[in-house]
């Protein structure tokens, strides 16, 4: 473009330029606080960066495509196999085998080992590729699986199958080990039987949903598949056999940027490890599936766009094959319709963007390559201190990890409750009268967390409470907890805090009683009593606060509100109006949840 006469005509910008634009909107405001944020690690995204020479990126073990993965997690193994065939004509072209009692299972999946033949019937394993995700069992499945490949005929050695055993994060689930036999005793009777795959799996998901930003999710991810290596090494196999049997699971999350430069930086950081070990790198076998602590289940439409941008950001981070989870996940079983959706997010991405065809779309880009390189700097110190500990197992007992990913979650919670961090469709746009959506069965409810595993939460759980507890109250008494918005002069003074004030509460379950606003202060008091509402919103501008928050407040009090708020913070006239008897200030940045309760408790 710069040999373009077009391009000649219009000098590039510089950042000193941009910065000073800048700088006019901020007023005075400091950038850093208003532009620059960081992640729970603690590492700086900043809105701009320049242009970077392109880091040397391992890559996929063969360019193209990625896999495009569905869950088998049907309890009914021929409901299963039904599924499975709909989704391979469909164009998935992988499966993975979600058993009962896996902690991804989420209260579904097959039976047991003893299912597989029935979910597998009519699937052509040579044609696709196969993930187990067995949890306790999987030494079980495992056999079982290629025991059934065996009995159709099957060449083993050229079946794409990872068996997913992986003993840490089955650990960090439930805060037991599984008792099974020793890693290496379970690879020598795979190798007797003739598999020649990848056996055993790294997987971030315990550690994602608990709570751990992208840095300490690689750490977790690294010691773990490093305490595989060492567990193979002392059973007699070489490094190389040991690396070749690993493969690794990371989450794809709805933040584009960082899920690329983590899913860059683990195959750096895993090509780092391979050195230390003196091993040569070779590319490694990266699966990736759509974050569960992302979902909600209200508005789960809107799961649709955070499971595109998670895949998106997979797909363009490099990853060899991607499951992504229906967008009706949190609520139930998905049928068939929202696991074509799955489906189609993927075909989508490859198939009209077509996303394949660059083997490394974010290279020399700043942004991406300063995140990636920043990652694999804060990982690595992470996953020394790891080590230094004793490994990820010792940090699992011992209660040190538990204890960082509690600090961690604490920090997201404030920002979730406050709404630095939002979530669209729940905290912010929420939609009281959304339709209900189908599920093939619901979600049992979640039991309390086994003593030693770490916590599964999904951002949205505060949220979702206030709307339940709201469905309650309608389910009981025919109507939802009320709050009566009083809206003081014209639309334009009071519309912005209003609409604002309407959203929040409705976050809630808390339905907003709004009316075209009110110049009289009697009829607006007996519009309040007339809606048989116990709690009050005054809303407005400061300008017509400064003339009548006080008055409008003292006049609701009069009628029986019970609780008054304000929409805004407010000021100089803070003593005017507790003694006027409001009690609570809704503005931006304020703890939403907690307000909220209250809200409920009082209407």
């Amino acid at each position: 473009m710069d040999d373009t006469t077009l391009a000649a005509a219009f000098p590039a910008a510089t950042e000193a330029q941009w910065r000073a634009l800048v700088d006019g909107v901020l007023k005075g405001a400091d950038f850093e606080k208003r532009l620059v944020r960081r992640t729970p690690d603690g590492i700086k995204v900043a809105p701009l960066y320049p242009p970077a020479e392109a880091a040397p990126q391992p890559g996929r073990a063969e360019p193209g495509r990625w896999r495009v993965s569905q869950r088998v997690d049907h309890p009914d193994p021929a409901e299963a196999s039904a599924l499975a065939l709909t989704d391979l004509d469909g164009g998935a072209d992988a499966l993975t085998l979600v058993m009962a009692g896996s902690p991804a299972a989420r209260g579904f999946g097959l039976p047991g080992p003893q299912a597989l033949d029935a979910a597998l019937s009519g699937v052509m394993l040579p044609l696709i590729g196969l993930r187990l995700d067995a949890g306790a069992v999987g030494p079980d499945a495992a056999r079982a699986l290629l025991a059934l490949a065996t009995s159709r005929g099957d060449d083993l050695a050229a079946l794409d199958i990872d068996l997913g055993l992986d003993p840490v994060a089955i650990e960090a689930a439930t805060g037991a080990a599984p008792s099974w036999p020793a890693l290496p005793e379970i690879l020598r009777d795979l190798d007797a039987a003739g598999f020649a795959g990848r056996a055993f799996l790294a997987d971030a998901r315990p550690f994602h949903e608990a709570g751990a930003g992208e840095a300490l999710e690689l750490a977790a991810l690294l010691s773990g598949a490093l305490a595989t290596l060492r567990a193979l090494e002392a059973g007699g196999y070489t490094l190389e056999r040991a690396r070749d049997a690993l493969a690794f699971l990371l989450v794809a999350d709805s933040d584009e940027f960082l899920t690329v430069a983590k899913t860059r930086a683990l195959r750096r950081l895993w090509a780092r490890v391979e050195e230390a070990c003196g091993l040569a790198p070779a590319p490694i076998r990266l699966h990736a599936e759509t974050a569960w602590r992302s979902t909600t289940r209200r508005d789960p439409w809107v799961n649709l766009l955070r499971a595109t941008t998670a895949a998106f950001s997979a797909g363009l981070g490099g990853a060899d094959a991607i499951t992504v989870l229906p967008f009706t996940a949190a609520l139930g079983l998905p049928d068939a319709f929202a696991r074509r959706c799955a489906r189609n997010t993927q075909h989508v991405l490859l198939d009209e963007a077509n996303l394949w065809r660059v083997a490394d779309p974010a290279a020399g880009a700043g942004g991406f390559e300063t995140l990636t390189e920043a990652l694999c700097t804060e990982a690595w110190a992470q996953f020394q201190a790891i080590e230094r500990d004793g490994g990820i197992a010792a940090n699992l007992r011992s209660g040190a990890l538990a204890t960082r990913l509690a600090g961690l979650r604490k920090t997201r919670d404030a920002d979730l409750a406050t709404r630095r961090q939002p979530i669209t469709g729940t905290s912010e746009f929420p939609d009281l009268h959304e339709a209900p959506v189908a599920v093939l069965a619901p979600a049992p409810a979640a039991g309390p967390v086994p003593e030693g595993a770490l916590p599964s939460r999904r951002l949205a759980e505060p949220y979702e409470a206030l709307r339940d507890a709201s469905d309650a109250a309608l389910a009981r008494t025919g109507r939802r907890p009320r709050v009566f918005l009083a809206n003081l002069g014209p639309l334009s003074a009071f519309n912005t805090r209003a609409t604002f004030a309407r959203n929040a509460f409705e976050a809630g379950g808390i339905e907003a009683v709004t009316n075209e606003g009110f110049a009289d202060h009697a009829a607006m008091a007996e519009a309040f009593r007339q809606s048989g509402t116990r709690v009050a919103c005054l809303c407005s501008s400061d300008a017509i606060y400064a003339e009548q928050a006080v008055a409008a407040a003292e006049a609701l009090r009069a009628v029986g509100a019970a609780t008054v708020y304000l929409a805004g913070k407010p000021g100089e006239l803070e003593a005017a109006l507790r003694a006027a008897g409001v009690a609570h200030d809704l503005y931006a940045g304020c703890d939403l949840v907690k307000l909220l309760a209250q809200a409920q408790e009082a209407a």
